[in-house]
């Protein structure tokens, strides 16, 4: 019954959910148009409140709905009816739960001790990292337990039916991660892994707006991935504006989210490649944003860094479908599973493009690049005050240190 109740609320909520955010959008967008066109004084300072009501938004449409989906997801009906072990719910479910929670409350603490300019503040970092890296470690070798008790000889998957290729999947994935650090680390040569009250704060909100614009899905694919309204937009922007490295983290963090709301989990090295490493390809969208030939030109730097960041994550799609559902090539009847994979994955193109148009006139926009580099204090963070809207907030962000030496000097 509960299942049942779970179910039909999800079924429900999604399309409410979907429409409602298209049509306040909508609304929005309207507003803010007809307000800067008549009195652009009043749309200045409609922006602040309006932003922090499109964040309270959209984290109570996150939490409601990936309530709902773990209620579904999870429960022991809806296990039993998809052929799915309900040891999942102990071996992925909950490690992965508590692995975003430590994240969640490290992330917490660190923004209160920055806030406080507390000495302990390295301290808590170092400890935090480490407890983060353990958990996803335990979350890791918890799903190989998973993998090895419910899936591994199973006769579909594995065995003569299915080609699941454990060595090869190891493989896929440790090179990801190898590829994606070195390249996150080269093209962020001058960016840290220090978060600030700003950044982190920051972080949070892009990871809430990407995690509620996830569920207004154009369509999704029957063995996993969906066409979003540019829900990758939030999370590339953060990439931008603070670098590769810093949106690693916040790539992983939101992949990790994606596998507890849409679970579609076979393997160890499988999760990781459809999940953490996929979504941690998006940090790339701030890969060439140090590229001073384009220094004049962020949209194309925004453009081109989203294509290595959408390729980066297609193929370590293509890689978990190669290695990992061979079974459902054989079901569909195509004998070459590079070829099923990559036919089958083509949707990222489709996803990343619409988040790549949103993300362009967003950055053509200069009242929207003013507002981001006023609240992200850009010029502190990766990218310059003067690719994103030029000599007028150079000149402003000068202008309280003009007024301090004329002070000085009264």
């Amino acid at each position: 019954m509960f299942y049942l109740l779970s179910a039909y609320a999800v079924d429900t909520a999604e399309p409410i959910v979907k429409w409602t955010t298209i049509a306040l959008a909508g609304l929005l967008v309207i507003a803010g148009i007809v307000l800067y066109f008549t009195k652009k004084e009043l749309f200045i300072k409609a922006l602040k409140p309006a932003s922090i009501g499109i964040l309270l938004y959209a984290v109570v449409v996150g939490i409601l709905m990936l309530s709902l989906d773990i209620a579904k997801h999870y429960n022991a009906q809806y296990l039993e009816d998809n052929w799915v072990s309900k040891d999942i719910t102990y071996y992925v479910f909950i490690p992965g739960l508590i692995t975003l929670v430590i994240i969640l409350l490290s992330a917490s603490l660190l923004m209160f001790l920055s806030s406080k300019k507390s000495k302990s503040l390295k301290i808590a970092g170092i400890a935090s990292g480490a407890l983060i890296v353990a958990s996803i470690i335990t979350t890791i070798v918890t799903t190989a337990i998973f993998y090895s008790r419910n899936i591994e000889g199973d006769g579909y998957y594995t065995g003569e039916y299915g080609q699941l290729n454990n060595v090869n999947l190891y493989v896929s994935a440790a090179a990801l991660v190898i590829g994606l650090i070195a390249i996150a680390y080269f093209a962020d040569r001058k960016g840290d892994l220090k978060f600030d009250t700003r950044s982190i704060a920051f972080a949070g909100i892009s990871i809430a707006l990407s995690f509620a614009l996830s569920y207004i899905a154009l369509f999704k694919l029957p063995q996993g991935g969906t066409v979003t309204f540019a829900s990758l937009v939030p999370i590339m922007l953060f990439a931008y504006v603070y670098g590769s490295k810093k949106g690693l983290i916040v790539g992983v963090f939101y992949g990790l989210l994606q596998a507890i709301q849409d679970p579609f989990i076979i393997h160890p090295a499988q999760f990781l490649l459809d999940y953490p490493i996929a979504f941690a390809f998006i940090s790339l969208a701030g890969c060439l944003k140090d590229v001073n030939i384009l220094e004049k030109l962020p949209q194309v730097k925004f453009a081109l860094s989203a294509i290595i960041a959408s390729l980066g994550r297609f193929i370590a799609h293509v890689l978990s479908g190669v290695f990992a559902f061979g079974a459902y090539a054989k079901d569909a009847g195509v004998d070459n599973l590079f070829l099923y994979s990559t036919a089958y994955n083509s949707f990222v193109f489709v996803d990343i493009a619409i988040a790549l148009v949103a993300g362009v006139l967003l950055l053509s926009s200069k009242n929207f690049a003013r507002a981001l580099a006023k609240y992200t204090k850009a010029k502190a963070a990766t990218v310059s005050l003067t690719e994103l809207y030029g000599e007028e907030v150079e000149k402003t962000t000068e202008a309280p240190k003009q007024q301090a030496t004329d002070t000085t000097n009264n």
